[in-house]
């Protein structure tokens, strides 16, 4: 592997931070990431991570690249109790008023909560001998050499009570501190442009609660599932999420969108759950235990800035991770898309570090294309929502509708739908001649859906 300098400094220990710290941990002498919280020895949410008591689980993309970078992850993670699952044949999957088709697949995805991933992943990196975690350090800014055009470190200040501030150089300073990011408006200060932005306000809220599993309510709630997804379709667009994590635990979202929010308590949170177009969420938690409080989160607009697109840059500088690109939630992409970022990061360090934020830039954003594009064109099917709907988004969305109701009946389509929601696959697969023509005739030859499925599964 090139070895291309001596140090080099992640701002932010998040699952992009730990990701990104990886990358260059092949590439440099020592790596040191610098974290502003304090971060927790139990797989406690932290501040720093406004998600981390929402619904989570890995896709099984980000799961494949994740055991590359850490060989071993997935069977130590099953060891922390995280739950593996098919992704095609374990799951209820409910868009457009039908259920995919469930079949055997390749696809294991992990249901985790984030702490506990973030944990394991955090304590597997330091094992590294060249990386180093410093926690309670605020970065102030970057510092910029106006004479060579390039970041040689960074200022920092320490969250114990002082206001002390030192100065730790580096080769390459790589900001990965999430959709609050400083980079645009350090690089102005640098005389830099900033990067164009690109929004799609959805203004989405999302209530989140863990009840204790039992195995009863997959066998009768679940028709022998593990896992619920009820995407946001029409007419109301609201949804929900069931999956099991560690700790014989459910983790339960409910959302809305714009005036059509999720209410914050008992009651109310169990309608609203009751009030989805299918019944299986409702069904286990009605008499399921609560272990903790319901928990609110507010996301109002996809975010992407568009760093691919500078005529200039400075030497020394990356911009990883949500930093780049922040994503609606409920599409559970965005640890993925930073899992896909760390394989651009390793390939633009092998050729070196002269001119890298244009070639990772670049290699990035494509990365980031087609989830932008699956997520901001679902979210456009909503009314609700603000955006431009042009004539290829609306094509795409009723393609897709069609697609999904015949993979109701057609295993090999379901199977390549979840391989694209997966990032296994780029969006164009759905299109080719074989699907496009399965997809005209309503999948209507292929296999029988599951058997297990009550009678309004199809409508």
């Amino acid at each position: 592997m090139a070895h291309v300098g001596k140090h080099a400094i992640v701002v932010g220990a998040g699952m992009g931070g730990l990701l990104a710290a990886r990358a260059l941990a092949d590439h440099f002498d020592e790596v040191t990431v610098l974290e502003r919280d304090a971060l927790p020895d139990l797989p406690d949410p932290r501040k720093g991570v406004p998600q981390g008591r929402h619904t989570h689980g890995l896709l099984a993309r980000g799961r494949e690249i994740l055991e590359q970078s850490f060989p071993g992850f997935t069977e130590g993670m099953i060891a922390q109790g995280a739950v593996p699952a098919d992704l095609v044949n374990d799951g209820l999957w409910f868009n457009y008023g039908v259920y995919l088709h469930n079949t055997p697949s390749k696809m294991v995805g992990l249901g985790v909560s984030r702490p506990t991933l973030e944990g394991f992943v955090r304590r597997r990196l330091v094992q590294l001998s060249n990386i180093r975690v410093w926690e309670r350090r605020d970065v102030v800014e970057p510092v910029f050499d106006r004479l060579s055009g390039r970041v040689t470190g960074v200022r920092v200040q320490s969250k114990n009570g002082s206001h002390d501030r030192e100065t730790i150089d580096a080769d390459l300073v790589v900001d990965t501190s999430g959709r609050g990011s400083s980079s645009p408006a350090w690089l102005s200060a640098f005389g830099f442009a900033k990067p164009p932005e690109e929004q799609i306000t959805v203004n989405l809220g999302y209530v989140t609660r863990f009840y204790r599993l039992k195995p009863e309510h997959m066998t009768n709630c679940l028709h022998g599932r593990k896992f619920v997804i009820m995407a946001a379709c029409s007419p109301d667009f609201r949804f929900g999420a069931l999956l099991p994590q560690e700790g014989e635990r459910w983790t339960v979202t409910l959302g809305g969108y714009r005036d059509d929010q999720v209410p914050e308590d008992d009651a109310g949170f169990l309608e609203f759950a009751r009030s989805l177009q299918q019944p299986e969420i409702f069904n286990v938690i009605q008499n399921a235990e609560p272990l903790t409080p319901l928990t609110s989160y507010k996301f109002v607009s996809n975010l992407r800035r568009h760093y691919e697109k500078l005529r200039r840059f400075p030497e020394g500088y990356l911009v990883y991770g949500d930093a780049l690109c922040s994503f609606d939630p409920a599409y559970g992409q965005g640890m993925t898309v930073a899992c896909l970022e760390s394989l651009a990061l390793r390939e633009c360090l092998a050729n070196g570090t002269q001119g890298i934020a244009r070639r990772f830039f670049q290699m990035a954003s494509r990365f980031i294309e087609a989830p932008w594009q699956i997520v901001v064109g679902s979210d456009l099917q909503n009314p609700r929502v603000e955006g431009k709907r042009t004539a290829q988004v609306r094509f795409v969305n009723w393609y897709i509708a069609k697609f999904y109701r015949a993979a109701q009946r057609d295993a090999a389509l379901a199977t390549k739908f979840l391989e694209v929601a997966n990032l296994m696959q780029q969006p164009t697969a759905l299109l080719s001649p074989a699907n496009a023509l399965k997809v005209w005739n309503g999948g209507h030859t292929a296999q029988r859906p599951w058997s297990g499925a009550p009678s309004r599964l199809a409508r």
